[in-house]
């Protein structure tokens, strides 16, 4: 029986990394939230993973990854 391909993925933030206000940024760009609700939301990362995005297309997630990775976060498909 073959594997159902996965067409939702939830965007995880597992690390922050150095540029906290960079990955601030695209958070916010991502999510659509405030300023302070992106920062709350990066600031929480840093003591465990946080979703940023749920159910996002492969091509949302992977381009959000690509964003958040260059910002220097550690980001997870899931």
């Amino acid at each position: 029986e073959a594997e159902e391909e996965k067409t939702a993925f939830n965007v995880v933030l597992a690390a922050i990394g150095d540029k906290k206000i960079e990955v601030i940024k695209v958070v916010r760009d991502a999510t659509g939230k405030g300023l302070k609700d992106a920062k709350d939301m990066v600031d929480a990362a840093a003591s465990g993973a946080q979703v940023i995005k749920e159910g996002a297309t492969k091509e949302e997630a992977d381009d959000l990854k690509k964003k958040l990775e260059a910002a220097g976060a550690k980001v997870e498909l899931k």
